[in-house]
Parts: C-alpha cells; structure tokens; sequence
C-alpha cells in the first residue's frame, strides 16, 4: 500500500509513504515485526537525486514542516532541510524514515541496524529508485547508513555520516545498559514513566559535554539534602517531559549497542563528522573508522554540545551536509 503521490514541483510538506512489509520478513533475531507495514516521508522534485535522512532514535520522519502546513510539530532538523537550506528540498528527492519498532510497542524487539536498512531498502524499492545518490545520517541515523553502504555496497554514492562509527563503544554500552536497567524496572514495578523518566535524565548525561554543563549548571547547592541541585532540577524536566514507550526505547537502545559494521564492505565515500566532546562515539573511534574505509573525508566538527551537537549546531551541521553533497 503507498499514498504517494505523483509530484510535479518540489513537494516542501511532504508526502507520506506506508509499504507493506512482506509477510516472509523478519528480523536478523528471528522475530517478526507486529507493525505491518513501514512508513517514511517524501519531500523535494520528482526529478531530484534520492537522498536517504535519518536522526536520532527519537527523530521521526517530519523533516522539515512549512510555516503554513497542518503539521502541530517542527521538523526534527529544521535549518538543515528545507528550500535553499544545505539538504535543498527544490533540489534533492529526500526520503525521511521512521525507524521500527513503532509506537506503542507491545515488546522488546532484538533489532539491528542492519534490518532498519532493510526496511528502507523496502520502500526505495517500493518507489523504483534505481540508484541513491546519499545517505545522511546522524547518530543512530548515521550508523543505519553505514549499515546500507555495507549492505548495499553498489547502490550508494555517498553516506554523511555525523557523530557515529563502526561499532558501539563498551563505556557507551555500559551507560545505556543502565537506562534499560531502569526502563525494566519501571516496567516491573508498574511504574513505566517514572522509569522512562529516570532513564532520559541518565541519557542527557550523556547526550551533552561536561564543559557545557560547567557552563550551565555550576551554581549554589540547595539548603537541605534530598533538594534538586541545579543541575538535577533540569535533567528531572526534561525526563518528565519524554514521551516514550519503554519497550520501544528497550529496542531501541539495544540496537545502537549491537551495532557493528565491516569498513572494507563499503564502496560508497564516506563522510565523516566527529565531535571532539562526544561521549557517546569517541573522536578515536571515529578517526579509526576514517583510517579503515576505502574512500573518506574526516570532518573536525568541534562543538560545546557534544553528542547532540547534530541538533544545536545548525550552521555548522549545514556546512557539513552542504559539503557532502557537493559534486
């Protein structure tokens, strides 16, 4: 089932696009996905060279939302796609997904990076695209395009590929290990949101750099023990405001941690951006991961946002796209 629909000029809202998923797929695990079919956002020119776009596990397939469109939310990289931005939706055929599992998830899937490729693969298929120019990805995104490259190493040009590498670091690992820890918790105890909540302020910890939080948050300590540090007031807010599944983000976690990919099966040029303050993908790694392809550039991409520079940083994040995208 598709609700695409033909486009004659550059279509800057979007158009939604749901590809049955065969009934025969399933999951490196084994398991079979409860959703049924796989959904995806279609922006720009008919005619425009196809270019893949993925965020983080918390982006969805909302690009960049128009001023005067009925969407209630922005896009997740508003400044970086849009008409004239770096990822020019008058230029480029640009497929934004939305990961599996979806929302609710009534399990724990054991999902890779690999099968969120697959998936996409299935709806490039679906809209008889013959060859992707690009795939730009950023954190979990990022590492879903080194896993296209891999498995489609004829297919693809180019990947950006901003803040993630061949494999998931163990202190990265350890760290979400943590916040599933609690998710499981809160879901044992009936306590699903409480658990989301403390997991998202454990994961902000991580997200961000010590050099912003100093620069944020070194303030007074509160009168009495027990009482919110600055710091600590800030982290509960954003953790009480996460909507999520725990199942989902079980799922979710999980695959960024089983991620690995073979270099040498990657024919695509690679571009790589790595944030020197990054705590979840060391600038080491990543420069690892620079030394083992066969065709890369390695972008110095210094930032006070760490790992969520992707999102803060837009002026350089276009820079970086822009680049990539260059003939």
């Amino acid at each position: 089932m598709s609700f695409l629909q033909p486009l004659s000029m550059p279509d800057l809202t979007g158009t939604d696009i749901r590809v049955d998923i065969p009934d025969e797929f399933r999951l490196q695990s084994g398991q079979k996905l409860e959703q049924t079919d796989v959904v995806a956002r279609l922006y720009g020119p008919a005619d425009g060279r196809v270019v893949v776009a993925a965020g983080g596990i918390s982006a969805g397939r909302i690009l960049f939302a128009k001023e005067d469109s009925t969407d209630t939310a922005p896009g997740w990289w508003e400044g970086v796609a849009g008409p004239g931005e770096a990822l020019d939706l008058n230029r480029f055929r640009v497929l934004s997904i939305e990961f599996a599992p979806r929302l609710p998830a009534s399990q724990v899937y054991t999902i890779t990076t690999h099968d969120q490729a697959r998936l996409v693969k299935l709806i490039l298929d679906h809209l008889e695209v013959a060859h992707v120019f690009a795939f730009i990805g950023a954190s979990y995104g990022a590492m879903i395009g080194l896993a296209f490259a891999e498995l489609y190493p004829d297919y693809i040009d180019r990947v950006c590929c901003i803040s993630a590498a061949h494999r998931a670091h163990p202190m990265a690992t350890a760290m979400r290990g943590l916040q599933r820890r609690l998710l499981k918790f809160g879901l044992d105890t009936g306590r699903e949101q409480e658990g989301i909540s403390l997991a998202r302020q454990l994961a902000m910890t991580t997200y961000r750099s010590e050099a912003e939080f100093s620069e944020r948050f070194d303030g007074p300590a509160p009168d009495w023990a027990g009482e919110n540090y600055t710091v600590c007031g800030y982290l509960r807010a954003r953790g009480d405001a996460y909507a999520s599944n725990a199942n989902r983000w079980i799922s979710m976690s999980d695959s960024l941690d089983r991620h690995r990919v073979d270099p040498a099966k990657i024919k695509a040029k690679v571009f790589l951006a790595a944030v020197p303050t990054d705590r979840l993908v060391p600038y080491s790694d990543m420069q690892t991961l620079h030394e083992t392809l066969r065709d890369s550039v390695f972008i110095d991409f210094p930032s006070l946002y760490g790992h969520d520079a992707f999102l803060k940083e837009i002026r350089l994040v276009s820079d970086i796209v822009r680049t990539s995208l260059n003939d």
